[in-house]
């Protein structure tokens, strides 16, 4: 179980970091946002599973930035600069 936690913390994060770089649209972005939140909880939970620490709060920071993303492309309007 803590195995398969592990590989989806990873295939989750890998898969968000590609739709960030194409990126594609603005929602898209904010949709990749939404899955590196994801990906960070599960590194959170590998984490703690395991008696990692640095992990943890490694993930538990990212995840604040995570949600970050998803408020400034998911929720905020696009500038009209």
């Amino acid at each position: 179980m803590i195995d398969i936690l592990g590989y989806a913390a990873m295939a989750t994060g890998i898969v968000a970091a590609v739709l960030v770089s194409a990126n594609l649209s603005r929602k898209i972005t904010g949709y990749a946002f939404i899955v590196f939140t994801v990906s960070s909880v599960a590194w959170v939970a590998f984490g703690l599973l395991k008696n990692e620490p640095p992990l943890i709060l490694q993930n538990i920071a990212l995840t604040g930035v995570n949600l970050f993303g998803i408020y400034r492309w998911l929720i905020v309007k696009a500038r009209t600069d």
